[in-house]
């Protein structure tokens, strides 16, 4: 049984209603508002975890709505849904808060994955505020780490030639300074043999990166 809360904002209660029983079949606590005005009063008294909002409706569309959320409740994940689906249209909802994009008619599969994907890269955004992760964070912004975490992530252990070989790097200092930032990060451990793996953390942070590079654009 899922414990997320998740709010569906439509002014088609046909809609409305369908989107609210899949999710609710799927084991979510679900709250159903008819326009976007209700909706921030509601959210006040039960602030969700996810907001499914109609891109055109009477009154405050999802547009005018997203940045007023945003703005008090940043860390509520927001999915637009509209019938008028364009790359400008997907990329100004982006830009305004929206973190992920459906376009009518979308298929109950399409609905549950969007949802998902946004509650799990939630449930990692709270585990890497619980720590102190900002060394973590710009250790993974550099390439080469990144491609050292998803080889071990598929390999499950590899020798240091077998790492150097992989990344096609001819110079093996390099390669031992990125895994010894890896390492001091808590991302990979070695045993004494030079077999690096990746630790808990590290697993983590691959699932984390997936889910990021899975996000619809």
């Amino acid at each position: 049984m899922n414990t997320e809360t998740i709010m569906v904002i439509d002014d088609d209660l046909d809609l409305r209603e369908s989107i609210m029983e899949i999710l609710e079949e799927s084991g979510f606590s679900v709250m159903g508002c008819e326009n976007a005005e209700t909706a921030l009063q509601q959210i006040k008294r039960n602030a969700p975890r996810l907001i499914i909002v109609d891109n055109m409706m009477p009154g405050m569309g999802g547009m005018a709505f997203l940045p007023l959320v945003k703005k008090d409740y940043p860390n509520i994940k927001t999915i637009m849904i509209t019938a008028f689906s364009t790359v400008e249209n997907a990329v100004a909802a982006m830009k305004i808060g929206a973190d992920d994009y459906l376009s009518k008619p979308f298929k109950r599969a399409e609905l549950l994955v969007a949802v998902k994907r946004n509650l799990e890269i939630l449930k990692f955004g709270k585990k890497l505020s619980d720590q102190d992760m900002d060394e973590t964070l710009s250790c993974l912004s550099n390439q080469i780490r990144r491609q050292i975490l998803r080889v071990l992530s598929v390999k499950g252990a590899m020798r240091f030639m077998d790492i150097t070989r992989y990344l096609q790097i001819s110079d093996h200092t390099k390669v031992n300074f990125h895994l010894k930032s890896l390492k001091n990060n808590d991302l990979i451990c070695h045993d004494q043999g030079k077999t690096y793996k990746l630790t808990p953390l590290g697993a983590k942070m691959v699932d984390y990166l997936q889910l990021l590079s899975t996000k619809i654009l």
